[in-house]
């Protein structure tokens, strides 16, 4: 096994070093973030940086990239502090990718990229039809990441949309039958299979 300095991988071309760094952390969950501008426009954003902060209360937060590079999201949360999470099947695959374009704020990203808006009764975020796992979130905070110039975005869970048969007698979501599946660094996705599940560890 090979040992690679930080002072070497510095060194390496840009996108083959933004590659290897992005794979290091292995495979995650990539989502559709929806939102809408304050002036109605909708908007979608692929996110692979989600993350559970706490079931009690319900919280989940993701990284929001620099403002300059991806300004629409986090704006719209800003303005509505609403927005929705959808996860991502092999069906739409590629227009979900199609998500890391960058769109103009004008522009209908559902429209540019060949998805279905689905409006829910007393929620202002689109939800992506086509997704079989959807949840609303409300903002909580958005905290800067000085370092980078990053943004975590923390949203308050506060609806739940997905078929009851993907929930196990114990409250445990079986994923693999909703199809969701995940992501390794910016361009790789994978399907899941569920292997087992273990009991509670005690010492």
């Amino acid at each position: 096994m090979r040992q690679f300095l930080i002072e070497e991988i510095k060194t390496w071309e840009r996108f083959y070093r933004a590659n290897f760094i992005n794979c290091l952390t292995g495979f995650k969950p990539v989502s559709l973030v929806g939102s809408i501008s304050s002036s109605g426009v909708p908007n979608l954003s692929i996110i692979s940086s989600i993350v559970h902060l706490g079931a009690d209360p319900a919280l989940i937060g993701y990284i929001n990239r620099p403002v300059a590079a991806a300004p629409d999201t986090i704006t719209n949360i800003e303005h509505t502090k609403c927005f929705t999470i959808n996860h991502i099947n092999e069906s739409f695959l590629h227009q979900a990718h199609q998500c890391s374009a960058k769109y103009s704020p004008e522009v209908n990203e559902f429209e540019a990229i060949g998805l279905t808006e689905r409006y829910e009764e007393g929620i202002i975020a689109p939800f992506v039809k086509e997704a079989l796992v959807s949840y609303e979130m409300e903002l909580v905070e958005i905290s800067p990441i000085h370092y980078n110039k990053t943004f975590f975005v923390i949203g308050q869970l506060k609806s739940v949309f997905l078929e009851e048969s993907i929930i196990d007698a114990d409250g445990f979501l079986n994923l693999s039958k909703s199809g969701s599946i995940v992501s390794i660094g910016l361009d790789g996705y994978a399907k899941t299979e569920m292997i087992t599940r273990l009991p509670y560890a005690k010492p």
